[in-house]
């Protein structure tokens, strides 16, 4: 399966297909696609990254000998 990617936005829940990717289409008619939207959310990835690496960090400070410490 070959890859085409490209950046767009949407507008009235519709994406503008670039010039340069539309021949391609145009050359492979009635073929299967498979077509996947990710979006950026950056800004939101990036807190849960620090999110995820905080915990990761805490938890490799702990050892098993910590154990005997926890209240039951």
């Amino acid at each position: 399966m070959k890859a085409l990617e490209f950046k767009a936005k949407i507008k009235n829940n519709r994406i503008q297909i670039p010039l340069s990717i539309q021949s391609e289409l145009e050359t492979n008619q009635n073929r299967d696609v498979r077509v996947i939207v990710l979006i950026d959310d950056s800004e939101k990835n990036d807190d849960l990254i620090v999110k995820q690496a905080a915990a990761t960090h805490f938890l490799e400070g702990f050892a098993e000998s910590d154990s005997i410490y926890d209240t039951h």
